[in-house]
């Protein structure tokens, strides 16, 4: 089965997200917790156990990469997945489940 242009750029930018820097598991994380609610950056840093400025960190990351969107300003700023990510559920899930045993070590560390 071949796969499309489209999915192979999706494929690429995936693993350079999730594993092409030490940042990969909280990001990783981020989207596994958008996928069920959306969250604003204090929440979330809240949820990941790490200082606000990394998930803000990480946030802008993702939202470079169009993988996240918002809504509302400031400190009641939410994030929520966009829908090109909503549309690559499953790519992403293949290569989280590549990168998460991984991932999983470092956070603990």
């Amino acid at each position: 089965m071949s796969r499309s242009s489209s999915e192979i750029s999706w494929k690429r930018l995936f693993w350079y997200v999730l594993a092409g820097s030490r940042g990969g598991p909280n990001r990783g994380r981020i989207i596994n917790l958008l996928r069920k609610e959306p969250y604003n950056i204090n929440k979330l840093a809240e949820a990941l156990h790490v200082h606000y400025r990394v998930a803000e960190h990480h946030i802008r990351i993702l939202e470079k990469n169009n993988l996240v969107s918002s809504a509302g300003e400031k400190y009641g700023k939410l994030f929520f997945l966009s829908s090109e990510m909503e549309a690559h559920l499953p790519l992403f899930d293949e290569i989280w489940a590549q990168v998460r045993p991984t991932a999983e070590r470092e956070v603990k560390g």
